[in-house]
């Protein structure tokens, strides 16, 4: 279980990050890639990715594990990806022999090349600064628009769920099995993890590419500054529509998932939703597992049946149009 321990400092302050990052985005992506989870919403993208991954980007694999649980300097938050490359760089002499042990033990591969880089190899160092390049050329780079739109309208949901709910229920929406215990933040699953934030507060980053449990991390002023809390954006990357949305609504959730949202004004099975909506049944019960934890829909079982509906919330986001 994940716990983090909230002061009233730190629930003061809590932000958002400003924008996505590009090596933070790439981390996600190759960490997503090799997951397993929500096949219904990533299964097509990860075959694309898949075929399309240059061998030369293969070391990452070694590095960037599914579980998300990974060295931080390979993600450096840095705006650009020539910043980021020059904070991978830069990091280097920082690296430690308990770090090189611990990526280790986790990467499926040989490990020589990885206590080359922490021996501070230079040909180790080009192969790494090369795999992150070429990797982001492929993953992030014709991607970046709608990476950017997943994030911008997760942020302005959240918002607006901020200030009509509280902060609590803003964080409790980052995944579904968050829930609140007084003031200590808790989400089911392992590993176990727990920080005190000890008035530091805290920046949120959502991803369009992270599909597990809430990831928190050292922040970009070091671990004296505010923790960051990276959860799976409301509409992952391969829902945001390459098309010009038709409004507000459609730009923040997804074409599919606002039609999914909208039925729901009356209460429909899981199979009614797929089948009104020419959606496959893993697709409408991934649509609507989200929606639910943002708080927009309502399930319960009616004996066999699993009923879903709109909340006074998602109401109000249709009525607004977003």
């Amino acid at each position: 279980m994940l716990r983090v321990h909230f002061t009233a400092e730190d629930l003061l302050n809590v932000s958002f990050a400003s924008e996505p990052l590009p090596l933070v985005e790439l981390g996600m992506a190759i960490v997503a890639w090799q997951r397993t989870d929500e096949q219904a919403v990533f299964g097509r993208w990860r075959s694309r990715v898949g075929r399309e991954l240059p061998g030369r980007a293969r070391p990452l694999l070694d590095l960037l594990r599914p579980d998300g649980d990974n060295p931080q300097f390979v993600e450096p938050y840095a705006r650009t990806l020539e910043e980021g490359l020059a904070a991978v760089r830069d990091a280097g002499p920082l690296l430690t022999p308990g770090e090189l042990h611990r990526v280790a033990a986790r990467a499926p591969g040989s490990a020589s090349w990885l206590r080359a880089l922490w021996a501070q190899d230079r040909e180790a160092w080009g192969r790494l600064g090369g795999a992150l390049r070429s990797a982001h050329e492929v993953v992030v780079a014709p991607h970046w628009p709608r990476i950017r739109e997943s994030f911008r309208a997760d942020v302005a949901w959240r918002s607006r769920l901020l200030a009509a709910h509280g902060i609590k229920a803003c964080l409790a929406s980052t995944h579904p099995l968050a829930a609140w215990s007084g003031t200590v933040l808790e989400v089911d699953g392992p590993p176990h993890y727990e920080v005190r934030l000890g008035g530091r507060g805290l920046l949120l980053m959502p991803s369009p590419f992270w599909t597990g449990r809430p990831l928190l991390a050292e922040g970009p002023d070091g671990p004296e500054g505010r923790c960051v809390l990276l959860y799976p954006a409301l509409t992952p990357l391969p829902l945001v529509d390459t098309a010009p949305a038709q409004g507000a609504l459609d730009a923040l959730l997804g074409r599919t998932r606002a039609a999914v949202l909208q039925s729901l004004v009356e209460r429909r099975t899981t199979s009614e939703l797929a089948r009104d909506l020419d959606i496959s049944l893993p697709s409408a019960s991934e649509h609507a597992r989200t929606l639910r934890a943002a708080g927009l829909i309502t399930t319960e079982r009616d004996g066999k049946a699993v009923l879903h509906s709109v909340t006074g919330l998602g109401v109000d986001l249709l009525r607004s149009g977003g």
